[in-house]
């Protein structure tokens, strides 16, 4: 089993950043790909970004390309979004996802192939 929980979610202004932290505890050896989810009130879960555990490789959807980051520090067995220029329909609960099964790909990370999720951190951007 591999526990994670996530941390950093907060109110923040428009145009303002913030940086969500996931932490991964138990058979943490057995992750291969990390991601971050988010769900706005009303709406599906989304798919925001993902990375290889073992190579750092990542892959963003579209919408937070060039303003989120993605990373891992594989010595701290956590996974980190650095979030710029947040716009008001960024707002969501962000979850932390791990994939324990299949091979990297570059493409985005379907919730069904994540075998273990966190609790989510609030973010809001208020204008």
């Amino acid at each position: 089993q591999v526990q994670l929980v996530e941390s950093g979610g907060e109110l923040v202004q428009v145009g303002g950043s913030l940086r969500l932290s996931c932490a991964a505890s138990g058979r943490t050896f057995s992750i291969r790909t990390m991601g971050w989810f988010r769900q706005a009130p009303g709406k599906d879960r989304e798919f925001v970004a993902a990375i290889s555990w073992s190579s750092g490789s990542t892959y963003y959807t579209d919408s937070v390309k060039g303003r989120f980051t993605i990373s891992r520090d594989n010595a701290k067995n956590s996974v980190s979004l650095q979030m710029n220029s947040l716009k008001p329909e960024d707002t969501a609960v962000y979850y932390c996802a791990a994939d324990s099964v299949r091979s990297w790909s570059m493409r985005p990370l379907a919730e069904y192939e994540c075998d273990y999720w966190g609790q989510g951190t609030q973010v809001t951007v208020s204008s």
